[in-house]
């Protein structure tokens, strides 16, 4: 260190503690006697500032450890489970727990690492990817269909019993947007509850309107009226900002990103045939 950084940093030191370290002389300087009483407890926070920046230089570097990933409870019941089971196969020193939540917030509060997300993150500490566009696809039971027949146009889902969501208005917005006002007491049942939702269209209670890649663990349930263009879903990937830091988290963000988009793919592919 050049002599009038060392003076100008030792003058701040010396201000901040509020008495002289060090001695000036015609020849140097010479430690004062607090400067000898503290000189041992310096070189013991020495020492633990090294070790802290080595362990600051293993956590960036080090890829192995546990990963808390959170997403909504149908992505964690129909897509994740695959992708992470190729995770841990990939790489069996990363442990992973799963949080099935639809509250973004988690992240914020560090209550997961990572998220997958059905809408845009919108927090600016976040680091988001787009992964693709997720069809919404309406459905029914064979068992359903056969007892009250396929819809051959749009309007006639009014004729039909229909399966909505009780106080989530998404569907009733995007029915509006498609030019097909329907109202709430026009769905013969209504749960908020996405798990609940796939199951009662899967038990043959009517046309519903879920996920493409999820009908490929919904046997019987089939597409209906094609022709309808319902949006579809965007899928981001968010981590915190902080990801930068740790070559773990950017591990499996990197893993998640590529993993995920494949597994969306294979599984609406199976949903058309």
């Amino acid at each position: 260190m050049q002599q009038p950084t060392l003076s100008r940093q030792m003058a701040a030191l010396e201000a901040q503690i509020g008495a002289p370290l060090f001695e000036r002389t015609g020849r140097g300087v010479a430690p004062t006697a607090l400067a000898l009483s503290i000189a041992d407890d310096a070189r013991t926070m020495q020492v633990g500032a090294e070790q802290l920046h080595q362990r600051l230089a293993w956590k960036r570097t080090q890829k192995t450890g546990t990963v808390r990933i959170t997403t909504s409870q149908v992505a964690a019941s129909y897509l994740l489970p695959q992708v992470l089971a190729a995770l841990q196969a990939a790489d069996s020193g990363i442990d992973v727990e799963l949080l099935a939540s639809n509250e973004i917030t988690n992240l914020l509060r560090r209550e997961a690492d990572i998220a997958i997300r059905m809408t845009r993150p919108d927090q600016g500490s976040l680091v988001a990817r787009k992964l693709a566009d997720i069809p919404i696809v309406a459905c029914a039971h064979q068992s359903y269909l056969a007892n009250s027949g396929m819809p051959e146009q749009p309007d006639a889902l009014l004729h039909h019993r229909l399966v909505g969501y009780d106080q989530d208005d998404t569907l009733l917005r995007g029915f509006a947007t498609m030019g097909l006002p329907i109202r709430r007491d026009q769905f013969a049942l209504r749960t908020d509850d996405q798990l609940a939702y796939g199951r009662l269209v899967a038990a043959g209670a009517g046309i519903g309107f879920i996920a493409a890649y999820t009908l490929h663990a919904l046997p019987g349930v089939i597409p209906v009226l094609a022709m309808l263009k319902i949006p579809p879903l965007p899928c981001w990937l968010a981590a915190h900002r902080e990801i930068r830091g740790s070559a773990l988290l950017r591990h499996v963000f990197d893993f998640l990103a590529k993993e995920i988009p494949r597994e969306l793919a294979a599984t609406t592919s199976l949903a058309a045939s």
